[in-house]
Protein backbone atom coordinates (compact mmCIF):
# COMPACT_ATOMS: atom_id res chain seq x y z
CA UNK A 1 0.00 0.00 0.00
CA UNK A 2 1.21 3.49 -0.55
CA UNK A 3 2.30 5.55 1.90
CA UNK A 4 -0.52 7.08 3.83
CA UNK A 5 0.49 10.73 2.47
CA UNK A 6 -0.80 9.69 -0.81
CA UNK A 7 -3.84 8.09 0.17
CA UNK A 8 -6.72 10.17 -0.88
CA UNK A 9 -10.54 9.51 -0.55
CA UNK A 10 -11.39 10.46 -4.04
CA UNK A 11 -8.95 7.78 -5.72
CA UNK A 12 -8.13 5.30 -2.74
CA UNK A 13 -9.96 2.27 -2.28
CA UNK A 14 -12.29 1.90 0.97
CA UNK A 15 -9.46 -0.78 2.22
CA UNK A 16 -7.06 0.94 1.14
CA UNK A 17 -8.14 4.56 3.03
CA UNK A 18 -9.48 2.17 6.13
CA UNK A 19 -5.74 0.68 6.26
CA UNK A 20 -4.26 4.81 6.57
CA UNK A 21 -6.87 5.73 8.76
CA UNK A 22 -5.75 2.91 10.83
CA UNK A 23 -2.21 4.06 10.85
CA UNK A 24 -0.69 5.90 14.03
CA UNK A 25 -0.01 8.93 11.67
CA UNK A 26 -3.05 11.35 12.20
CA UNK A 27 -3.21 12.10 8.11
CA UNK A 28 -6.43 10.86 7.83
CA UNK A 29 -7.56 10.99 10.88
CA UNK A 30 -11.06 11.83 12.80
CA UNK A 31 -11.56 14.95 10.63
CA UNK A 32 -11.25 13.38 7.32
CA UNK A 33 -13.16 10.43 8.96
CA UNK A 34 -15.95 12.93 8.95
CA UNK A 35 -15.92 13.45 5.69
CA UNK A 36 -16.19 10.13 4.74
CA UNK A 37 -19.50 10.08 6.98
CA UNK A 38 -20.91 13.10 5.37
CA UNK A 39 -19.82 11.53 1.66
CA UNK A 40 -22.47 8.46 3.48
CA UNK A 41 -24.57 10.80 3.83
CA UNK A 42 -25.20 12.66 0.88
CA UNK A 43 -24.52 8.95 -1.08
CA UNK A 44 -27.75 7.58 0.83
CA UNK A 45 -29.55 10.74 0.21
CA UNK A 46 -28.89 10.67 -3.47
CA UNK A 47 -30.39 6.96 -3.21
CA UNK A 48 -33.27 7.61 -1.47
CA UNK A 49 -33.93 10.33 -3.84
CA UNK A 50 -33.32 8.17 -6.95
CA UNK A 51 -35.94 5.36 -5.66
CA UNK A 52 -38.48 8.28 -5.27
CA UNK A 53 -41.37 9.92 -7.32
CA UNK A 54 -42.91 12.76 -7.36
CA UNK A 55 -45.24 15.16 -9.66
CA UNK A 56 -45.56 18.24 -10.28
CA UNK A 57 -43.69 21.02 -8.06
CA UNK A 58 -42.55 17.94 -5.94
CA UNK A 59 -40.58 16.24 -8.82
CA UNK A 60 -38.52 19.77 -9.57
CA UNK A 61 -37.64 19.77 -6.23
CA UNK A 62 -36.49 16.31 -5.83
CA UNK A 63 -34.57 16.52 -8.61
CA UNK A 64 -32.73 19.54 -7.28
CA UNK A 65 -32.48 17.74 -3.76
CA UNK A 66 -30.81 14.71 -5.92
CA UNK A 67 -28.34 17.07 -7.88
CA UNK A 68 -27.33 18.28 -4.66
CA UNK A 69 -27.22 15.35 -2.75
CA UNK A 70 -24.84 13.76 -5.85
CA UNK A 71 -22.68 17.19 -5.66
CA UNK A 72 -22.18 16.93 -2.13
CA UNK A 73 -20.97 13.59 -2.17
CA UNK A 74 -17.73 14.96 -4.31
CA UNK A 75 -17.31 17.88 -2.09
CA UNK A 76 -17.59 16.01 0.74
CA UNK A 77 -14.54 13.79 -0.12
CA UNK A 78 -12.43 16.69 -1.12
CA UNK A 79 -13.22 18.11 2.10
CA UNK A 80 -11.97 14.82 3.71
CA UNK A 81 -8.52 15.32 1.66
CA UNK A 82 -8.75 19.39 2.90
CA UNK A 83 -8.78 17.77 6.59
CA UNK A 84 -6.38 15.34 6.18
CA UNK A 85 -3.90 18.24 4.46
CA UNK A 86 -4.59 20.58 7.58
CA UNK A 87 -3.53 17.67 10.05
CA UNK A 88 -0.20 17.60 8.13
CA UNK A 89 0.61 20.95 9.23
CA UNK A 90 -1.05 20.65 12.27
CA UNK A 91 1.68 18.12 13.40
CA UNK A 92 4.55 19.84 11.62
CA UNK A 93 3.99 22.88 13.97
CA UNK A 94 3.66 21.39 16.85
CA UNK A 95 6.75 19.59 16.29
CA UNK A 96 9.10 22.98 15.33
CA UNK A 97 11.30 24.04 17.93
CA UNK A 98 10.03 26.15 21.25
CA UNK A 99 9.70 29.52 20.08
CA UNK A 100 7.99 32.46 18.26
CA UNK A 101 7.99 30.44 15.03
CA UNK A 102 6.46 27.34 16.36
CA UNK A 103 3.58 29.87 17.95
CA UNK A 104 2.88 31.01 14.98
CA UNK A 105 2.78 28.34 13.25
CA UNK A 106 0.51 26.51 15.46
CA UNK A 107 -1.80 29.62 15.60
CA UNK A 108 -1.93 29.15 11.44
CA UNK A 109 -2.59 25.55 11.30
CA UNK A 110 -5.08 25.53 14.05
CA UNK A 111 -6.69 28.31 11.91
CA UNK A 112 -6.85 26.78 9.13
CA UNK A 113 -7.64 23.27 10.69
CA UNK A 114 -10.99 24.67 12.22
CA UNK A 115 -11.89 26.86 9.32
CA UNK A 116 -11.58 23.13 6.91
CA UNK A 117 -13.69 21.43 9.88
CA UNK A 118 -16.10 24.49 9.92
CA UNK A 119 -16.67 24.42 6.25
CA UNK A 120 -17.38 20.79 6.57
CA UNK A 121 -19.99 21.41 9.64
CA UNK A 122 -21.71 24.04 7.09
CA UNK A 123 -22.09 21.42 4.43
CA UNK A 124 -23.50 18.75 6.70
CA UNK A 125 -25.72 21.45 8.52
CA UNK A 126 -27.65 22.24 4.91
CA UNK A 127 -28.02 18.70 3.91
CA UNK A 128 -30.42 18.03 7.14
CA UNK A 129 -33.87 19.81 5.05
CA UNK A 130 -32.96 17.34 2.20
CA UNK A 131 -33.43 14.77 4.43
CA UNK A 132 -36.24 15.90 6.56
CA UNK A 133 -38.36 16.21 3.02
CA UNK A 134 -36.94 12.52 2.14
CA UNK A 135 -38.10 11.28 5.60
CA UNK A 136 -41.84 12.63 5.02
CA UNK A 137 -41.94 12.66 1.07
CA UNK A 138 -39.42 10.24 0.07
CA UNK A 139 -39.92 6.36 -1.13
CA UNK A 140 -41.96 4.77 2.49
CA UNK A 141 -39.74 1.46 1.87
CA UNK A 142 -36.56 3.62 2.38
CA UNK A 143 -36.83 5.22 5.51
CA UNK A 144 -34.33 3.14 7.31
CA UNK A 145 -31.94 4.51 4.75
CA UNK A 146 -32.91 7.69 5.65
CA UNK A 147 -32.09 7.20 9.52
CA UNK A 148 -28.65 5.60 8.41
CA UNK A 149 -28.20 9.05 6.69
CA UNK A 150 -29.09 10.78 9.31
CA UNK A 151 -26.97 8.97 12.09
CA UNK A 152 -23.57 9.44 9.11
CA UNK A 153 -24.18 13.17 8.89
CA UNK A 154 -24.63 12.99 12.62
CA UNK A 155 -21.39 12.04 12.97
CA UNK A 156 -20.44 14.30 10.27
CA UNK A 157 -21.75 17.22 12.49
CA UNK A 158 -20.36 16.10 15.57
CA UNK A 159 -16.83 14.99 14.52
CA UNK A 160 -16.59 18.98 13.02
CA UNK A 161 -18.14 20.69 16.25
CA UNK A 162 -15.37 18.80 18.07
CA UNK A 163 -12.67 19.58 15.66
CA UNK A 164 -13.90 23.48 16.15
CA UNK A 165 -13.58 23.42 19.06
CA UNK A 166 -10.66 21.38 19.85
CA UNK A 167 -8.73 23.38 17.22
CA UNK A 168 -9.96 26.83 18.72
CA UNK A 169 -8.61 25.23 22.49
CA UNK A 170 -5.52 24.67 20.95
CA UNK A 171 -4.50 28.26 20.12
CA UNK A 172 -3.71 28.44 23.72
CA UNK A 173 -0.81 26.61 23.49
CA UNK A 174 0.50 29.81 21.09
CA UNK A 175 -0.14 32.17 24.21
CA UNK A 176 -3.86 32.94 24.16
CA UNK A 177 -6.70 32.47 26.90
CA UNK A 178 -10.05 31.35 26.02
CA UNK A 179 -11.30 34.98 25.98
CA UNK A 180 -9.41 36.23 23.71
CA UNK A 181 -9.75 33.15 21.08
CA UNK A 182 -13.59 34.21 21.43
CA UNK A 183 -12.66 37.81 20.56
CA UNK A 184 -10.21 36.63 17.59
CA UNK A 185 -12.22 34.58 16.04
CA UNK A 186 -15.84 35.18 16.70
CA UNK A 187 -17.46 33.26 13.43
CA UNK A 188 -15.66 30.17 14.33
CA UNK A 189 -16.70 30.35 18.06
CA UNK A 190 -20.01 30.77 16.54
CA UNK A 191 -20.03 27.83 14.55
CA UNK A 192 -19.74 25.58 17.24
CA UNK A 193 -22.68 26.59 18.18
CA UNK A 194 -24.45 26.15 15.43
CA UNK A 195 -23.27 22.60 14.89
CA UNK A 196 -24.54 21.88 18.30
CA UNK A 197 -28.38 22.98 17.28
CA UNK A 198 -27.92 20.99 14.02
CA UNK A 199 -27.01 17.82 16.46
CA UNK A 200 -29.67 18.59 18.19
CA UNK A 201 -32.04 18.90 15.22
CA UNK A 202 -31.06 15.42 13.63
CA UNK A 203 -31.60 13.60 16.66
CA UNK A 204 -35.15 15.24 16.49
CA UNK A 205 -35.95 14.50 12.69
CA UNK A 206 -34.69 10.91 13.90
CA UNK A 207 -37.42 10.69 16.62
CA UNK A 208 -39.64 11.33 14.58
CA UNK A 209 -39.48 8.90 12.15
CA UNK A 210 -38.76 6.29 14.40
CA UNK A 211 -41.41 4.74 14.28
CA UNK A 212 -41.60 4.10 10.75
CA UNK A 213 -37.69 2.75 10.70
CA UNK A 214 -37.60 0.72 14.06
CA UNK A 215 -40.88 -0.06 14.77
CA UNK A 216 -39.89 -3.60 16.79
CA UNK A 217 -39.00 -1.20 19.63
CA UNK A 218 -41.90 -0.74 20.87
CA UNK A 219 -42.37 -4.18 21.10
Amino acid sequence: MAHSEEITTRHSTVEEWTRALAESVGSPGGGAGAGVMLAIAASLTSMVAGYTEADGDQQDHLQELLTRAQDLRKSALQLADDDASASRAFGAAFRLEAGSKRDAAIREASLGAARSSATLGDRAIDAIEDLRWLAENGNRALIADVVVAFGALRAAVTGARTNVSFDLATLRSAGLTLEEIREQQPALWATVERLDAGIERIDAEVAAVDHRAAPTDAL
